[in-house]
């Protein structure tokens, strides 16, 4: 059984904690461990069981409705812990639909935003290029202006829930100042003319993933997201949201495997006692619920600071670094506790080892993180 005794923490309300119980409920009913040969498949069924669950629309806001960054975090957390592509299609749904629950008009709102809440629309977020990760300034797709229409010519790459996405908002060079001044944010539609799949990305823990390609692809004018020129404000307060939330599903991951590796240790017989009865093994223990602790902390803090509309930039990266290499350091304690049953492809322990490796990477590598916790203590120093 979970220990839930940290939504007791004063960063929740009410609503929070019951919120959590039934997604925890819906989730051990409808997807807990769920994970077939299509991906695509699975996906497309996970989005459409969010939708009908009611959960997605915790991933959207609205103009009304402001995005809840705690809710949004603990769903991600339930999910990782039951599921992690379930987790991965509630993530895209608000990080593809992101920029316009923040940004977009209410024309773009409407038309977007209550497809993908009921699972009928599927999102993604196309920033990365083949040579613009984590130097978003530096991207080279371009969208040039003719007339009331943007023509836009390049690629993007490792996006998420390319292939399967309904639409997707680009981010392109339209060149209204140098790097990252220059760009703006498009809603592509994946009927689009000129706009192609160019490769699909096959990695460790699977999911859609696809090269983008855009050659002479032309869309009206009205479906930029924001200003001109305004594109990586629009990212990176997309990402300032959905950042915190790769802690929480970090945290999810490493929740599993613990109460996994403890449930196990505590039965496995080995000379004449239990794993679990070995000092090596408790301090194991000890060292995966400290950092599990010490994460969740961080990331809750984040999430409850931006939902009071504080800047969470410097929090957001600590959060994500600190949970993400801490839930990798849990899961291989963990991997290593089952033994051989433990690299048995399709054991929950293997699954999150491939799971978990690359949140690590995306959405800021934990290097980039480092950099911008650094960056912003430098900029307060100064401010001072």
């Amino acid at each position: 059984m979970a220990d839930k005794r940290y939504l007791e923490w004063p960063f929740f309300d009410g609503r929070h904690v019951d919120m959590e119980a039934a997604l925890d409920e819906w989730a051990a009913t409808y997807v807990r461990d769920l994970h077939g040969a299509d991906v695509d498949a699975d996906c497309r069924r996970l989005v459409r069981l969010l939708g009908e669950g009611g959960w997605l629309r915790h991933a959207i806001g609205g103009a009304g409705s402001p995005i809840d960054t705690r809710a949004i975090c603990l769903i991600r957390e339930t999910l990782a812990r039951h599921n992690g592509l379930a987790d991965f299609a509630f993530a895209m749904q608000g990080l593809g639909s992101g920029a316009i629950s923040l940004f977009g008009t209410e024309a773009q709102r409407e038309r977007y935003l209550p497809g993908v809440a009921r699972g009928e629309a599927i999102a993604a977020f196309a920033l990365s290029e083949p040579d613009a990760g984590s130097d978003v300034a530096a991207l080279r797709c371009t969208a040039r202006l003719e007339g009331d229409a943007y023509v836009l010519a390049g690629e993007k790459t490792w996006i998420s829930n390319g292939g399967i996405a309904d639409f997707y908002v680009v981010f392109a060079r339209t060149g209204e100042a140098p790097g990252a001044r220059g760009i703006s944010a498009f809603i592509i539609d994946a009927d689009t003319p000129g706009f192609t799949i160019a490769e699909r990305i096959a990695v460790i823990a699977p999911h859609p993933l696809a090269r983008l390609r855009f050659e002479d692809c032309r869309v009206p004018a009205a479906q930029r997201i924001g200003a001109a020129g305004q594109g990586f404000k629009v990212a990176m307060a997309t990402l300032d949201v959905f950042r915190t939330s790769v802690a929480a599903a970090a945290l999810g991951f490493a929740r599993r495997a613990f109460d996994d590796a403890l449930a196990h240790a505590t039965q496995r017989q080995m000379f004449g006692q239990t794993l679990a009865d070995f000092q090596l093994t408790q301090a194991k223990f000890a060292q995966m619920a400290t950092s599990i602790d010490a994460s969740a902390l961080l990331t809750y803090r984040a999430a409850w600071q931006r939902d009071r509309g504080g800047k969470v930039t410097k929090e957001a990266a600590m959060a994500k670094m600190t949970a993400t290499e801490s839930a990798q350091q849990v899961i291989d304690a963990a991997v290593q506790m089952f033994g051989g049953l433990g690299v048995t492809r399709g054991h929950p322990a293997e699954r999150l080892y491939r799971e978990i490796r690359a949140l690590r990477i995306y959405e800021g590598a934990t290097e980039v993180q480092q950099l911008i916790i650094a960056r912003e203590l430098l900029r307060e120093a100064k401010e001072e």
